[in-house]
């Protein structure tokens, strides 16, 4: 049937689903242990949401159900295509996936400290940075005493690597 032959009330847009961490294409999706569980955590979540939608109306029911939907599909995309690194089987004395790091701006003396980690578990709140970010490709590799160059914008910092670890 033509849309010119439906009720304008009766049409519904389609739901905003918004979008999950942006994972450059062709990089593998790299998630800690902890991380992987908060997934699967979230998962759970979405599918207890999903049942609870049998109480409301049908227009809101069928609403609700396509955007937790689309969130799962979006989740489950991550899931399966989730490789697990444990950081406690990273090399001890250089910065890789899942370590804690604290560096310092030899410029402006800025201490920082934070994790690198997936991109869906990354959270700046946390100090947990998405490996595919700028200063994290710029320090992965270093070792403590090394500095690091990190191009922001048309400024260049030198970081010194002061600590790592994997807690």
């Amino acid at each position: 049937m033509s849309r010119g032959f439906v009720k304008e009330e009766d049409q519904e847009e389609a739901p905003f689903i918004p979008p999950r961490a942006a994972l450059p294409a062709g990089v593998n999706n790299y998630v800690t242990p902890v991380g992987f569980q908060k997934l699967k955590q979230e998962k759970e979540e979405l599918e207890k949401e999903w049942a609870g939608r049998e109480k409301s109306s049908d227009k809101d029911r069928r609403i609700a159900r396509a955007v937790v939907d689309g969130k799962l599909s979006l989740l489950n995309e991550r899931i399966n295509s989730a490789r697990i690194l444990d950081p406690s089987e990273q090399p001890p004395g250089e910065v890789r996936f899942g370590a804690h790091v604290k560096i310092r701006d030899q410029k402006s003396k800025k201490l920082q400290e934070f994790q690198i980690v997936g991109v869906d578990e990354a959270n700046i709140k946390d100090q947990k940075i998405a490996f595919v970010a700028p200063i994290a490709k710029a320090i992965t590799g270093k070792k403590v005493g090394e500095v690091a160059e990190f191009k922001l914008g048309a400024e260049i910092r030198h970081l010194d690597i002061l600590e790592i670890s994997y807690k």
